[in-house]
């Protein structure tokens, strides 16, 4: 098989989609992971599973240079949900991987929200994840990329806020001095396909924003979303008590009517940390052919 294969979880999200096809623009040959069946093309190889369908992931890692697993789980009621795929499914892709002789370039797709574990279920399973690879990585090259807030086309979380500016409103939860970074999904898409690139396995854990320094805070991006939309665009905080009462409701709600939240009292306090800037330096020291090159003022018309 040649060495251009390259495995990929999570090809139907909206990060994992936009990475295909950029793999398949670039001449690489992807065999990904799929819930349901799909139809195979010159380009690509689907494998019908899931992250705890063991032979599915023997499938998908056997004979390929390298895997990038995208796959993860943004909501749930429970830590122990969280833990089921973003954690558990991160061990048992591994152990896959580790069987394979030699074993491929392993890449987790993790989050910033890793760094702070205390916050949320979700920080917590991002940052066990992230230690089981440290722990169990030897003989296998991997490196983990823990980007900011991602947008773009096809983006269902930051582009409905991007839209609401359009109106005159920036909603905001916190405090008007947090700051935080923002990435566009061609920037992480590139730095991943660079990384893929290396003749010698880049290693380690790298922080991934836009390089904007200091990162922004509520009034640079209704600044920047007024000098788009050539109109005043306000920010409006909502009081912490109410939407953490909301957040306190909907998992109840989640609970009792078995559905996955994505508003719980976790996400309210990501929402409410004050520092999501990354520093980038490391990764553009590792890779020298990547540096993010989109920023808000460009992509916000597209984002929306």
């Amino acid at each position: 098989m040649s060495e251009s294969w390259v495995a990929v979880t999570g090809a139907t999200g909206f990060i994992g989609n936009a990475l295909l096809q950029s793999l398949i623009k670039e001449g690489w040959k992807v065999r990904a992971l799929t819930r349901r069946a799909r139809v195979d093309d010159e380009s690509t190889q689907w494998i019908e599973g899931d992250l705890h369908d063991r032979d599915a992931l023997r499938k998908l890692v056997t004979g390929v240079s390298a895997v990038v697993h995208c796959a993860g789980q943004v909501r749930g009621s429970s830590l122990e949900s969280f833990v089921r795929t973003n954690v558990e499914g991160t061990a048992n892709l591994m152990q896959a991987s580790l069987e394979q002789n030699p074993p491929p370039r392993f890449l987790l797709v993790s989050s910033l929200a890793a760094r702070q574990p205390e916050l949320s279920w979700y920080a917590t399973s991002k940052h066990m994840a992230e230690r089981l690879i440290d722990e169990r990585s030897a003989g296998m090259a991997c490196a983990i990329f823990r980007p900011t807030a991602v947008y773009g086309p096809g983006d269902k979380e930051m582009s409905p806020l991007f839209r609401i500016t359009r109106r005159g409103i920036l909603p905001m939860v916190g405090q008007p001095e947090m700051r935080f970074g923002l990435l566009h999904v061609a920037d992480l898409v590139a730095a991943i396909t660079c990384w893929l690139s290396t003749a010698v396995p880049v290693q380690g854990t790298y922080e991934l924003d836009d390089g904007m320094p200091g990162g922004y805070d509520s009034q640079a991006v209704a600044t920047i979303a007024q000098e788009v939309w050539k109109r005043p665009v306000r920010c409006v905080f909502f009081p912490a008590p109410l939407v953490s009462l909301i957040a306190n409701i909907n998992l109840w709600s989640a609970r009792m009517l078995s559905y996955s939240p994505m508003l719980t009292p976790g996400k309210v306090r990501e929402l409410r940390h004050p520092d999501w800037v990354c520093d980038i330096d490391p990764l553009t020291r590792a890779l020298p052919g990547w540096r993010p090159c989109i920023h808000l003022r460009d992509a916000l018309p597209q984002a929306v």
